[in-house]
């Protein structure tokens, strides 16, 4: 049985997903994935895990790193949770690029190279977005593409992180434009 919740942060509502075992689910309103996988007879509930995923985010969106994990339960193909294991290494306020992904990916798997594409659909599809930090990948040259959460979003939480925003750019068109067709400012 999957249980939800929610949370009011600085940059909009958030649903919380769990079950038993851990937090399965952390989207921001109207995401593009919102609530994907979340079981249609889920009951809305209290339980400590959220209290702790409250915890967490209220600590984050102070501007500070939690230094505490609450528990998840990460499900998915093996290739996205291989995928979201990586984005967990990532350090607060530093960004990786599909490309540096891919090459870890390939050398843990014996290949010789992977698409940064296929890594990016996994990490498009990550359902626990801030605690797996997705908004931490960034496209080649610095490109701030792709956010399911947004991409005003994922610069206001790099921001937030106080990443090195120097090297970081909107393109003018792909997968970084907001839903209304516009690119999206940095700062």
């Amino acid at each position: 049985m999957q249980y939800t919740n929610h949370y009011e942060s600085p940059m909009g509502g958030i649903l919380l997903a769990a079950d038993d075992i851990g937090l399965t689910g952390l989207w921001f309103d109207k995401a593009k994935y919102y609530a994907a996988d979340l079981d249609p007879y889920h009951e809305e509930k209290e339980l400590p895990v959220f209290e702790d995923v409250k915890r967490y985010l209220t600590i984050y969106f102070s501007g500070r790193e939690p230094d505490f994990m609450p528990p998840l339960h990460v499900t998915g193909s093996p290739f996205r949770v291989a995928v979201w294991e990586i984005l967990r290494t990532i350090p607060y306020g530093k960004t990786m690029t599909y490309g540096e992904i891919a090459k870890l990916m390939a050398k843990r798997r014996g290949l010789s190279s992977m698409s940064a594409q296929a890594v990016g659909g996994a990490v498009g599809h990550n359902k626990i977005s801030i605690i797996i930090p997705c908004h931490r990948v960034v496209g080649a040259k610095g490109s701030l593409t792709g956010y399911a959460g947004g991409i005003d979003r994922k610069v206001k939480l790099l921001n937030l992180e106080k990443a090195d925003m120097r090297q970081l750019f909107i393109p003018q068109k792909g997968t970084a434009l907001r839903a209304d067709g516009n690119a999206a400012q940095s700062r």
